[in-house]
């Protein structure tokens, strides 16, 4: 895709932006302000979200756009609710950033019965872009960009089909490296074939889709999973990256013109990088999309 007349840049753009708040999501925000871009957060927590919308005025400038939509990331009707308000108040969605994740310790169910691991880290993206993708689909062109993690190489035997609730990965028997990290694992492995086949449904369209590695990133992230948890993070902060560092790639996604012509792929340090195996599985991705469809309820009509 070659735009006409033009270089692509976030100037003046309208980013939607999940998990903004703290970490890699907060450094985009502030950096795509700075770069001219007018942000939408999608938070669940209005105090936090409202706080980030202040900053992000008095540091660029009350004439940039910056707007606040609440949504949970684990409710389905939530995120539904929240898309109907984007879709009235925005006329153009430019970019859409699939930012927030979330790791559970304990093996939890949402209001709509899905593991919540799944439903905060895959299937809100899943049902988000479904929500917005044909305003997306309007412009001259436009970008999904979604947060993966190296971490995807844990689910070494792929996404478990038929453990889609986790009740057996759960019982793994460690804790730290157990369980929930090899579930946070499958859930971004399910980020990647999602961009992989959202890419190939987008075949012939204005629309591009990335996914990216952040690194390891000195955040907030695992901060609710106990002491063991928390302890270990503390330690790991040490020799981890800065937010700034981890948002640099998303960043660079969502400004570059480099990166036009080249959606579906999986990028870490602003260059292309090779996924597992499991995560370049043409079939797990139109398996795992169709899944996706049964579980939010939505089909995303796109190109077959």
């Amino acid at each position: 895709m070659i735009l006409d007349n033009s270089t692509w840049s976030v100037k003046d753009k309208y980013v939607l932006i999940t998990g903004a708040t703290s970490g890699i999501g907060l450094a985009a925000v502030k950096e795509l302000a700075s770069r001219g871009a007018n942000i939408g957060i999608i938070a669940r927590n209005q105090e936090k979200a409202n706080k980030v919308a202040d900053e992000l005025k008095q540091s660029f400038g009350h004439k940039k756009n910056i707007d606040v939509f609440l949504a949970d990331m684990a409710s389905q009707q939530s995120i539904r609710k929240a898309a109907a308000e984007i879709l009235t108040k925005c006329p153009k969605i430019d970019i859409l950033i699939n930012n927030a994740g979330a790791l559970f310790e304990i093996r939890q169910l949402t209001e709509d019965g899905i593991e919540m691991t799944w439903a905060v880290n895959y299937l809100a993206p899943f049902l988000l872009t479904s929500l917005l993708i044909e305003r997306m689909k309007e412009n001259e062109h436009a970008r999904i960009i979604t947060t993966a993690s190296h971490v995807h190489k844990m689910a070494k035997m792929g996404i478990n089909f038929d453990d889609l609730s986790a009740e057996q990965l759960y019982k793994s028997p460690k804790k730290f490296f157990g369980g929930p990290t090899l579930r946070y694992g499958e859930t971004k492995l399910a980020n990647i074939l999602f961009t992989l086949e959202l890419a190939r449904k987008l075949k012939g369209t204005n629309v591009s889709s990335y996914c990216f590695d952040p690194g390891l990133v000195a955040t907030n992230f695992n901060q609710n999973n106990g002491w063991l948890a928390r302890s270990t993070m503390a330690v790991m902060k040490m020799f981890l990256r800065t937010p700034e560092k981890g948002a640099e790639t998303l960043v660079w996604l969502a400004d570059s013109d480099e990166v036009i012509d080249h959606s579906g792929l999986y990028y870490a340090d602003m260059e292309v990088a090779t996924p597992s195996v499991q995560a370049q599985n043409i079939d797990s991705a139109k398996k795992l999309w169709k899944i996706s469809e049964d579980q939010v309820q939505h089909s995303l009509k796109l190109i077959s």
